[in-house]
């Protein structure tokens, strides 16, 4: 079977795993080199730790021309599977990982799971795709970064 090119956005967040995977230690048990990517589709998370089972979300995103810091918002994944293990208490922490327009590594942060347990306003459903859309009725979300409390995001590179 021959499988489709990734879209952009598909293999920006592939090169964001790979960068968090590469560059960064576990942050529950500070194993370097121990995070690894998990099988696309995985629900909710990008990464695993092979040693304490950590597990956590890995966004990219491209920075707008001589920007360094964190944009508002960034878009997530499907929102009934991120809506559903938020109704059930379980939260994964999420590597942001920033390039710029040249696909230079500027800067990976962090905001564990409990900084979005206390604030799930960080989720905000998007409008589900219209009845003439491809994936018609699918329904995304955005991460509004801009809710989270400055002392909840840490630059991790």
């Amino acid at each position: 079977m021959i499988s489709a090119m990734p879209t952009r956005h598909q293999a920006l967040g592939e090169k964001g795993e790979i960068a968090v995977a590469r560059l960064l230690a576990c942050p529950r048990c500070n194993k370097p080199k121990h995070l690894t990517r998990l099988p696309p589709n995985f629900q909710c998370a990008d990464v695993i730790c092979k040693f304490c089972g950590f597990l956590a979300q890995v966004k990219a995103t491209k920075l707008k021309g001589n920007e360094t810091e964190l944009p508002e918002t960034i878009l997530g994944a499907a929102w009934e599977p991120q809506h559903e293990q938020i109704i059930a208490g379980i939260y994964h922490g999420l590597y942001i990982v920033c390039y710029d327009s040249l696909d230079k590594l500027l800067r990976i942060d962090f905001i564990p799971a409990h900084i979005l347990q206390v604030t799930p306003e960080v989720f905000q459903p998007r409008k589900p795709l219209s009845e003439t859309a491809r994936r018609a009725g699918w329904q995304g979300f955005m991460i509004r970064l801009n809710k989270v409390p400055a002392v909840g995001i840490k630059r991790v590179y």
